[in-house]
C-alpha cells in the first residue's frame, strides 16, 4: 500500500525541518509527502526545496493562499495519490523510524478502513518533556468524551471520496468533525495501534487563547447536533477529567 503523508504550513521555519526529516526517516518508501504551504514570507519555501532532493521524486508542494489550515488539507487530500492519508502539522513528528510501517502493517492485516494510535504533548522548547500522553484506548463512543488523537489517524483515501472532507464551517474542530462524521455517524471499521507514534509541541490553533478554546467547545457540540448524536449534559466534564487524566 501507498501512504500520502500530508503537512501544511505557514511560516514554519522554525519547526518544519524536525517534521519533514521525520518523514524522511522512515523505513518504509512506498510513500507520497505532499506539503501545502500559505505563501510564506519567511524561509519555508527555503527549507521546502532544500529537501526536495532528498524524496527522490516523491515529495510535492504548492505555495498559494489559502482559507484556512483545513482548506489547505483539503487541498493536499485532493492531491494525493496513495491509498492511505495521514496529517501531520508542521511542528510535530513521528517518533520511530518504523511508525509507516507499523501503521500499513494494521492496514494490512486487519482490513480496516482506518489506523488510530497514541501520541505525546511535549514542551515546544525541549521535546524530551513530556507533558500530557494521549494513550486513546480500543473505540468507544464519541458521546462518552472518546476520540483518536487526529494526527494519529489514518484513513483509507476512498473514504474521504465516499464522506467527503474538512468541513469548512469548523474553523477550529473541523478535525473533530471529521473523525465523528467517519467513525461514528458513518461507522467505517478501525483498528488501534496501542503505540505513542508522534509528538505535537504545545500550542496548537484550539489551545490559543481562551476564545478558541470556548469556539472548538461550541464547534464540537454543533458537530453532534450536525449528525443528530445526542450527548448527556455532562460531555464537557467527561473531557475535562479525561485530559486531566493525560496531564497526570
Amino acid at each position: 500500500m501507498k501512504i500520502s503523508i500530508i503537512t501544511v504550513c505557514w511560516n514554519s521555519e522554525k519547526y518544519l525541518r524536525t517534521a519533514i526529516e521525520s518523514v524522511l526517516q522512515q523505513t518504509y518508501k512506498n510513500i507520497e509527502y505532499i506539503i501545502v504551504d500559505g505563501g510564506s514570507t519567511d524561509n519555508t519555501l527555503e527549507i521546502i526545496k532544500s529537501y526536495e532532493p532528498l524524496f527522490e521524486g516523491k515529495m510535492r508542494w504548492i505555495s498559494e493562499k489559502d482559507n484556512g489550515i483545513y482548506d489547505a488539507m483539503n487541498k493536499g487530500i485532493e492531491m494525493s495519490t496513495g491509498d492511505v492519508i495521514g496529517l501531520l502539522n508542521s511542528d510535530d513528528f513521528y517518533i520511530s523510524e518504523s511508525s509507516f510501517k507499523e501503521i500499513l502493517d494494521c492496514f494490512d492485516k486487519e482490513k480496516v478502513d482506518s489506523v488510530f494510535a497514541d501520541l505525546y504533548y511535549v514542551k515546544e522548547n525541549n521535546t524530551d518533556k513530556i507533558v500530557r500522553k494521549w494513550k486513546t484506548g480500543t473505540r468507544k463512543a464519541f458521546s462518552k468524551g472518546w476520540h483518536p488523537a487526529h494526527p494519529c489517524f489514518f484513513v483509507k483515501k476512498e473514504i474521504y471520496k465516499s464522506f467527503g472532507a474538512f468541513d469548512l464551517r469548523y474553523r477550529i474542530a473541523a478535525d473533530f468533525e471529521i473523525m465523528l462524521r467517519f467513525l461514528e455517524k458513518h461507522q467505517i471499521s478501525s483498528f488501534y495501534l496501542e503505540n505513542f507514534i508522534l509528538k505535537m509541541r504545545l500550542g496548537g490553533e484550539s489551545n490559543k487563547s481562551l476564545s478558541n478554546i470556548k469556539k472548538g467547545k461550541q464547534e464540537i457540540l454543533n458537530a453532534f447536533r450536525k449528525h443528530d448524536i445526542k450527548v448527556p449534559f455532562y460531555y464537557p466534564y467527561k473531557r475535562w477529567i479525561s485530559k486531566t487524566f493525560q496531564h497526570l
